[in-house]
Parts: C-alpha cells; structure tokens; sequence
C-alpha cells in the first residue's frame, strides 16, 4: 500500500513543501521601522518606552547589577534626580530640552559623550529623537505600564459609515486609514460559510447548510448562519479546546510513571459552560474557588478540577514536600498566566527581572494556592485515578445535577478538586525557589502594582482572590481574556503576546479597541457569545483575504487587518473535519477518552512498564470517531498526529500554539489510517449513488474544500481518476488492499477499481492546502 500512496501523491508532497517554503519565506519577512508624522501627544507607554527599552535600559533599567553611572530611566525618580558625577545635572528636565542631559547626549557631535555609545552597535533614528524631544517638551510624563492602567471606554474614531458593521470597524478601519490601507472587499459565501463553521463549531458546514446560506439572498443570511451556530452543540466543543490548552487538561498524571487520571468530567463541565453561555465571572469563580462558595453544589465543586490539572508524580522514593511545593508553584504561575497574562513564574526564585512582582508578592500569590491538603503519592499507580482531595460522581449526580456528564457505566467516577485545610499552612519566601529553603513568612495578597488586595473587603482565600479579579479595577483580566478570544478568530491577539502583557510584551496593534472590548465585555455581564459574535459580525472578520502588493509591501503580517488572514485549522479540527466530511463522525459529546489508530510501539517505548498505561490498547466501533479533543492524551507521549499538527503536550499552562507549515503535516494528510480510512468510506457512499462521475468528484470537493470547484480543478481529478482506475485495473490485489483500510463498515460496491480510484481522487483533495484552511 505504501508504493501505491507514495507513487500516486509524491507530485502533491512537492507541491505542499514549496508552498510551505513560500509561507516561511513570507512569515519572516519583517517591516520596517515605523517613521510617520509625530503624534499631537506624544504617549511614555507608546512612543517612548519601546525606544527607553530596546536602546537605554541594558545599562540605565532595572538591573542594578548591569546599571552604568548610577543612572536608571525606567522610573522617573531616576530620570528626573540630579546626576551622580554632576549634582547641578540631570538626565531629564520636563519641559525643558537644554536641561536635559539624555537629549544632549543624543544630539552631540562628540562620539565620546555621544549615547548610545557607538561601540554599542545601537542608534536612534532622527524620528525617535523627534518624538523624545516633543515628549521632554510636553512634561515627560512618565505613566504605568498601559497594561496597570485600568481601561476605560474610548470614543468611537471616525470610519466609513457603508463599510463599518460594529463598533470594532471603527477602530480597524481607522488604523488602515492610518497606515496607508483599504479594506478588503466582503470574502464570498462559500469562504466566509466554510471560516465562521470552523471557527465557532470547528467542523465544516454541511452541503445542506452550504446550499441553504447561498439560496438565502436575505440581508440577514449570514447573521442567521451565526446564530445557529452558536446555538450547535458543537460550538462549546471548539470553544473549549483552547481553555484545555490553558488549564493543561491530560488524561495522564504525568512524571515517569505517567498513570491514568480520570479528569474527562471536568472536560465535560468546560463544553457544558460554554454552551450553556456561562458569564465569564462565574466561568472563572467557580474554577478558582466553587468549593468555597456558600453551600457549593456538585457541579461548583467539579469546576475546581481546573486547580488539579498538574502534573502529579507516582513514583516512590521522593520528598512529599519537594513535589508538594511543585504543585502549588504549577497553580501559581498557571493563575498569573491564564488571567493575568503575566509571567509569575519569574518571580518564583527571586525579584522578577522586568515585570513590578517581587518575590515576596509571588508568594503572597501562592498562598492561596497553598492550602491543599495534597501529598502526591497515592497507594499503588492504579490505586487512585483522582488522587485527594476527590469528589465521587454517580449515576444519580449525572441524573439531577450533573446531566451534562456523558458517564457510560454504572461505576462511580472519581475527579480531583479544590479543597482547603481546615488549618492555614504557613507560607514562606523560598530562597532561590527551593522547597526547604524557608525565608520570611507571608500572608494572602498580590502585586500591588496590578491592583491593591484590600484584605478588609475580601476573603483570604481563593474566593477573595476571584473577586479581586473580576473587579472592575482590575486592569488585565477582561483585557487578557477578550485579547485571547480575538487571536482566535484572527490568528494574533491585539497584543501578539497571549500570554505576556508585562512589561517584555508587545504593545497592542489596536489600543483602543481592546480597551474598548474589554470594557464592552465587563460591562455586559462578562457574556462571551456576545463577544464572540460582536467579532464575527464585524466587517473586519468578514473581509476577504485576498493579499494583494500593498499588503506585502506595509503590512506582510496583517497586523492592522486590511485583509483576513489564512490559518490552518487547530490539530484536532484537522482529525475532525476528515471525520465530518467523509460522514462518519461521532457526533456524542463529552465521556471518556479515546485511543484511535496510533503507530505501534509509541508508548511501550517511553513507559515504566507499571499501570494500565503502559502499553497502548486501541479502541474500536464508534469510539475510533471520535472528535480530535476526545483523543486521550498521555504527557509522556502526546498524541503524534496531532502534535505534528502543534497541538500542545498539555505538560503546562499554554495559552498559543506554535504554527508551523511543515512536510511532515503533509505525510500525514497522505499516510494517517484515518485520513486514508475518511477517504474510503466517502467513496464507497459516491460509489452507491447513481450519479455521474463528475458529480461524484463535485460533491466530494464540496465535503472537503467547502466550495464549488473551478472546471480546471475537475479536469486534474476525472484525470487522476482515470489514471488510477487504469493502475487498479492491471493491479485488482493492491485496489482490494487499499480498500481494506480501516475498521468501519465496507460497502460491497462491484468495481473495486473504480472505489479504489475514487479513493485516491478523494485523498488528493484532503491534501490540497485549501482542504484544512479557512481563509
């Protein structure tokens, strides 16, 4: 079978390696520095920190131990106090240039007091001395970092009124006026049906849905296509994959024994909230505190898995407080990067290097986390799968109150969850970070350079900790969340950064529109439908994405959204959609996970040899179709396919994928049992109807691509076609071969070799690049 599939696609494996070359080629293409008019005002956190910090701050920031001549500009206490070797000096006068000693020395001739110095390869452009200039001579205001800032509601800026759809247009379109760009023309029906389908459901539209959304010439046709989309089933399925990322769900503990946990129902609670719309204050009170509401309920208590998707070892021999302290690291750092988008974990061993949080502040933060009664080792490695503290779920939980639990058997199912000692443990400073290293005591708080814990309104514990974050002061947590939810519909963030709005990230493409959605967001009960259809509604989603010389040439990265972008589908759509549109996907939502087809010997060679995970036990019948988030995931051993695709190994909190465009992803598309298997079925089904062959090559271009192919595109598949049949005809064993792959049900179809030819045609077409890319 392999010479068949190698000698029938070797041209598309080309073919897809130089568009992956292009791609590359194209992605690292940088623009230029900015140059453009000096602004009316010139912003510290906007026009002159970038420069302070890419050219000043090595030898005049905040690390003492690099500082030259005692002078720091990162805060203005340093900027404006008199100069260490001249006391009647200083580095920045406000409002006045002569005074100025940094204005000075970047003007004069002299290379000797000239800064930077020149051995230092650095230098500032005659547009960055303009913008320094205006801005000593309108006060040198320093300010906060703009992510400490709390956002407020900006006015709507002036756009054309027949593009703009919502708000958001507004603020797009006056960034392209801004740079020098236009809009795209609207994308056509077939495209933009196929990218709203995969991006609110991660599935593609049925040739049902195709054929009705383009016979509805109704102005309203594509609002009702998003409606009902967000009403699918399947939307709290797409929408959850990412928080799985963030909350680092696996179905192994992890560590060298890596043995099976059973967390699937709280995979279960994350698709139920979404569909059911929870707001985002309750998504995330519950997951960071449900077990201390008042009188929590089964389904509160079950949010709190969130907390216990770490890593947990099983191994014997090691130090209980060592791996203890291991975890309660792993929930800090998660909680600073998935609300906060901040790197915590910096300040882990000592003051962070960048961001205001010292080390005292990030165990104040880890507090709270604290007070688990958690030891790690539980009995045998099959002994527990949700090692204490656990909650129990029956059949009679999933009949009241957790009906959402896909539970498939009369046992019981144990998940861990949040519980805190009836006793508060102590915490200590850990000098250099280490577990026994005991420092000062602290007591419950946070970096008060983000927002003040006010110990006399709040709880000291993770209850206090959640409202402190859904304050409406609080100036990161609606910014980071609505930022997360636009790179999922754009492929970048309005901060590029995910998960760094410190002081290292990069600064918002859009200022005011995040500020804006981030206010919008909180101020209307913090509900994400209405946000994710604010974003599809918007002109700027609906654009073509047509690239045209312009683009290239101010913009090759479509950072200031003149176009849509062309993103391939997350890894487990990739699975989902071969699943989808060869009809025979499992459509069941949530239970346990699965263990599809999978290369032998894989986990077998990265085992301990102890528990039920050490060797690999395939599933079989409708579990093999599962949808691509269902797929069981070992740490040790992430499923291949999919990581080829870069789906994360969930080993910790990760809010964006790499996105890479590899040969690799194309042997898959080629050699994967279930792509292989997804292209048979289809063409058994083709087969059985009584239709001509360029129907049947038609129909299946529309499952896959989405859209009606072009005359030349069906010329190159009834010519594939052809050419196939012919070999198949001389070759009747390898055609009985390739049709014999895969365990669903086969058709008893007479020709073989025309199935078997039909097949590869089908084949070709998962492999076009436009097969798993909305564009």
């Amino acid at each position: 079978m392999k010479s068949i599939v190698f000698r029938a696609k070797t041209f598309i494996l080309l073919l897809l390696t130089s568009v992956s070359l292009a791609t590359i080629v194209s992605n690292c293409t940088s623009s230029s520095a900015e140059t453009g008019a000096i602004p009316d005002e010139v912003d510290y956190n906007f026009h002159i920190r970038p420069i302070l910090s890419d050219r000043c701050f090595k030898c005049h920031g905040p690390d003492v131990n690099k500082r030259e001549a005692n002078l720091r500009l990162d805060t203005p206490e340093g900027a404006y106090a008199a100069l260490k070797d001249n006391p009647k000096a200083h580095a920045i006068v406000a409002g006045n240039l002569e005074a100025s000693e940094v204005y000075q020395r970047l003007i004069t001739k002299d290379s000797t007091l000239r800064m930077p110095p020149p051995e230092s390869n650095l230098k500032l452009t005659q547009h960055e001395i303009e913008l320094i200039a205006k801005w000593i001579k309108q006060g040198a205001k320093y300010k906060p970092h703009w992510a400490f800032i709390a956002p407020q509601k900006p006015k709507l800026p002036e756009a054309d009124k027949d593009w703009v759809k919502n708000e958001i247009d507004y603020f797009t379109y006056a960034k392209m006026d801004e740079k020098g760009l236009e809009p795209n023309e609207e994308a056509d029906k077939e495209r933009l049906l196929k990218r709203v389908s995969f991006d609110l459901v991660g599935l593609p539209p049925t040739l049902e849905m195709q054929e009705r959304f383009l016979k509805d010439n109704s102005p309203n046709a594509y609002e009702k296509i998003v409606d009902e989309l967000l009403k699918d089933k399947h939307y709290g399925e797409k929408m959850a994959i990412p928080w799985l990322d963030v909350a680092r769900y696996a179905d192994s503990h992890g560590y060298q024994d890596d043995g099976l946990r059973t967390m699937w129902p709280w995979r279960d609670w994350v698709i139920h909230a979404f569909n059911s719309n929870y707001p985002y204050s309750q998504f995330v009170t519950w997951q960071l505190a449900g077990d201390l509401l008042p009188n929590p309920n089964k389904e509160m208590l079950l949010a709190t898995g969130f907390n216990r998707n770490h890593k947990i070892t099983q191994e014997g021999g090691v130090i209980d407080e060592e791996y203890r302290v291991e975890y309660v690291t792993d929930r800090t750092n998660t909680f600073g990067k998935a609300f906060l988008a901040l790197t915590f974990e910096c300040a882990h061993c000592h003051d962070h290097k960048y961001d205001p949080i010292s080390q005292k502040d990030y165990y104040r933060t880890f507090a709270f986390f604290n007070q688990v009664p958690e030891k790690g080792l539980f009995g045998t490695i099959d002994a527990s799968f949700a090692d204490p503290p656990n909650m129990k779920i029956s059949t009679e939980d999933v009949k009241s109150i957790l009906k959402f639990i896909n539970k498939k058997d009369t046992a019981k199912v144990a998940v861990m969850v949040m519980k805190d000692s009836s006793v508060v443990r102590p915490t200590y400073v850990l000098n250099r970070g280490n577990y026994d290293a005991h420092g000062e005591v602290v007591r419950f708080g946070v970096p008060s350079s983000i927002m003040p814990f006010d110990t006399n309104k709040l709880e000291k514990n993770r209850l206090g900790l959640a409202k402190w974050l859904l304050d409406a002061k609080n100036p990161l947590t609606a910014r980071v969340f609505v930022n997360r939810i636009w790179a999922q519909f754009f492929g970048r963030g309005i901060v590029k950064t995910l998960g760094d709005f410190g002081m290292q990230s990069e600064l918002p493409s859009h200022p005011e529109l995040l500020d804006w959605l981030a206010v919008d967001f909180r101020t209307n009960g913090w509900n994400i439908k209405r946000l994710v259809k604010q974003i599809v509604m918007s002109a700027t989603y609906r654009q073509s994405s047509t690239l045209n010389d312009k683009h290239l040439k101010i913009d090759p990265e479509n950072i200031y959204l003149s176009r849509a972008s062309r993103l391939r589908i997350p890894a487990e759509n990739v699975r989902d959609h071969v699943l989808a549109s060869s009809g025979i996907l499992n459509t069941e939502i949530g239970g346990p996970s699965v263990k599809p087809y999978q290369p032998k010997g894989l986990w077998e060679v990265a085992t301990s040899g102890r528990g039920t995970l050490a060797r690999y036990v395939q599933d079989h019948e409708s579990d093999l179709y599962r949808r691509g988030m269902y797929v069981f995931i070992k740490r040790t051993v992430p499923p291949p396919s999919m990581l080829i695709f870069d789906a994360s190994n969930r080993d910790q909190c990760e809010v964006q994928r790499s996105r890479t465009n590899t040969p690799l992803q194309a042997l898959v598309m080629m050699n994967d049992p279930q792509v292989m298997e997804g292209s048979r079925v289809m063409a058994e089904n083709l087969m059985s109807e009584n239709i001509p062959l360029e129907k049947k090559l038609e129909k299946a271009f529309r499952k896959i691509v989405c859209r009606q192919p072009k005359a030349k595109e069906l010329a190159i598949l009834s010519n594939y076609f052809e050419s196939e049949k012919e070999f198949f005809g001389k070759n009747a064993a390898k055609a009985q071969k390739i049709l014999s792959v895969g365990e669903f049900k086969k058709k008893d179809i007479k020709d073989k070799q025309a199935t078997a030819a039909l097949m590869q045609a089908i084949q070709m077409i998962f492999n076009m690049e436009e097969a798993i890319v909305r564009g």
